[in-house]
């Protein structure tokens, strides 16, 4: 009788299948090559991502990072085995940050960490990363699948994302230019995005409702899975027509904290809260939270998840083209003279 401990062990014994993550590879091939664009110099599969930023057109190129995840969105995700636009929102949240700076997505990266991987859930996963990098523009140039059973039960799994992007230094958005008199602009959200989920949940634990509830005509799991709006293409076309004079993208800490870090020394930003119709989400939290609206203005992107700071004789040429191009747009409030507090509120939400 053979002595267990005279038995060779595997890499699979140990909870890790190598051809799995194999097969994901060669399955996600198409996907990745649609998202290909000028400048990507290499195939899936090597050691490190290729991209020649020469091919891209840039004269004095500033290279712009960013990396994200989804947070517990993820939870929902998972508990519905709905894994269709989880990707769609990994990007958005990295790409949207690479904008707001003046930057040009070219590429893009994900890591996925799973218990145990399933083939086909990582597949619907990593397509919708391609979705949403074909929205953006960028190139899926690589990635990372782990495999880590001690780390995840079977049916958990994380992602991350990480992009770079390039802009020319002299068009860089810092916010210097900012001044009293230049007027706000609020780009419509496509729901709460990708933050708050931590509150969300905890209120649908505490008052015991169901993700399959009715909303309206969908269901909550509709509405909290609706994925982050990707802002790049109307607002990099924006940015080579207008002068544009700064760019916010609201994600946790919502207005009351993204907000103030594109402003200058100075001045103030004031908001009209009655100036857009605030997602009904959002009213539904407060009732059943209950929540109060400072925690909602602090927590969720509350119907803007972008701002542009523009020149007042631009306000109505901006907006026209924005929204020609598909965007929700209102002016939300005015930038003025002030020190101390970076944002007022006036009106209700």
């Amino acid at each position: 009788m053979t002595d267990p401990k005279d038995t060779a062990m595997t890499y699979s014994d140990a909870g890790v299948d190598i051809e799995r993550g194999a097969t994901l590879v060669e399955r996600i091939k198409p996907a990745v090559k649609r998202t290909n664009r000028s400048g990507v110099a290499g195939e899936l599969g090597g050691f490190g991502g290729l991209f020649a930023l020469a091919e891209c057109g840039f004269e004095d190129p500033v290279l712009v990072s960013a990396t994200d995840g989804v947070g517990t969105k993820l939870k929902l995700a998972i508990e519905t085995q709905r894994h269709t636009t989880i990707g769609i929102d990994l990007v958005a949240m990295c790409v949207n940050d690479i904008i707001v700076q003046g930057a040009e997505p070219l590429f893009f990266l994900d890591y996925f960490a799973s218990g145990r991987l399933d083939v086909d859930t990582a597949q619907t996963i990593i397509e919708g990363i391609a979705s949403g990098c074909e929205i953006a523009g960028c190139a899926l140039l690589g990635g990372e699948t782990a495999e880590m059973p001690d780390m995840y039960r079977d049916e958990d799994y994380d992602l991350a994302g990480f992009c770079v992007g390039a802009v020319d230094r002299d068009n860089l958005l810092d916010g210097r230019t900012i001044t009293p008199g230049n007027v706000l602009l609020g780009l419509g959200s496509s729901g709460l995005h990708s933050n708050g989920y931590s509150l969300v949940r905890r209120i649908l634990s505490a008052r015991h409702i169901g993700l399959t509830t009715p909303f309206e005509d969908r269901t909550l799991a509709d509405v909290l899975l609706e994925p982050t709006r990707i802002y790049v293409k109307p607002l990099l076309e924006t940015l080579k027509r207008f002068d544009v004079r700064g760019l916010a993208h609201i994600t946790g800490g919502g207005l009351t904290e993204n907000l103030p870090r594109i402003l200058p020394p100075g001045v103030v930003a004031e908001i009209d809260l009655d100036a857009w119709t605030c997602p009904s989400i959002i009213d539904w939290l407060r009732r059943t939270g209950p929540v109060e609206d400072e925690e909602l203005l602090k927590t969720f992107n509350c119907g803007i998840g972008m701002i542009a700071v523009v020149d007042g004789h631009d306000a109505g040429p901006i907006t026209d083209a924005l929204r020609e191009a598909g965007e929700t747009v209102e002016v939300v409030g005015q930038i003025s003279a002030g020190d101390g507090t970076a944002v007022a509120y006036h009106g209700n939400l």
